[in-house]
């Protein structure tokens, strides 16, 4: 079988399941309260006036986990409007969480597949897109089913601004070398590493992840790839 990158361009699907456990009253009751007041309208154009009430930077996490990277970077940069794309109720209910707790109000979410979201923004109407730790799908014949692959890339670069940044992080060998293959073959973005302590060592506007620290308490690598839209 073919190792060469798939170009589900037009169709993705998303696999795995949509909620996990039973949730408790209190997260029932975020669902239930605070979803619908910070959820991404369903349909129609999106901006940054109609999602946050004016002009500001947008930037975008695509499959946000339990939502800690996503909120610290909100906290961060208050000024810039964050959308965050997670399919998983269990994932949605972990940024709920945060966001009540931390006050924020620049965050925006989406329960369900990121594409969804790009193809309703305008061309270079984000300042950042975040793709940290997806679910990497080892097997070759599962491999169309990694977001890394031609089709969303063009999609993220269609709607990153030009100088705009794409955050990629993982911890599985598989997915780093298909990921670097995929964006390697991409003229409109360029790898901002010089030496290896770029990609190895976290940067410090990179905040951890739940799921960045299993894997370095599991003894794994984790990869931290920036790449600029040329």
């Amino acid at each position: 079988m073919s190792d060469a990158p798939h170009d589900p361009s037009t169709i993705r699907r998303l696999y795995g399941r949509r909620q996990g456990h039973k949730l408790r009253q209190g997260q029932a009751a975020l669902v239930e309260d605070l979803l619908p007041a910070l959820a991404v309208p369903e349909e129609g154009p999106l901006d940054a006036a109609r999602l946050f009430g004016g002009e500001r930077p947008l930037e975008l996490e695509i499959g946000f986990g339990a939502g800690e990277h996503l909120a610290a970077q909100a906290a961060m940069r208050p000024g810039h409007g964050f959308i965050g794309c997670e399919p998983f109720l269990n994932g949605v209910v972990g940024a709920l969480g945060h966001i009540e707790r931390d006050g924020l109000k620049n965050v925006r979410l989406h329960m369900g597949d990121a594409l969804e979201v790009l193809d309703r923004l305008a061309d270079a109407s984000l300042e950042r897109v975040y793709l940290l730790h997806p679910d990497p799908w080892p097997k070759a014949r599962h491999a169309k089913r990694r977001f890394m692959n031609p089709g969303p890339i063009a999609r993220i670069a269609a709607k990153l601004r030009p100088g705009g940044e794409f955050r990629f992080g993982t911890d599985h060998p598989v997915y780093c070398r298909w990921a670097m293959m995929v964006m390697g073959a991409r003229p409109d973005f360029t790898w901002t590493a010089e030496r290896p302590a770029d990609f190895l060592i976290r940067p410090d506007d990179w905040p951890d992840s739940r799921y960045a620290a299993k894997a370095r308490r599991e003894g794994r690598e984790v990869w931290y790839f920036r790449y600029v839209r040329t």
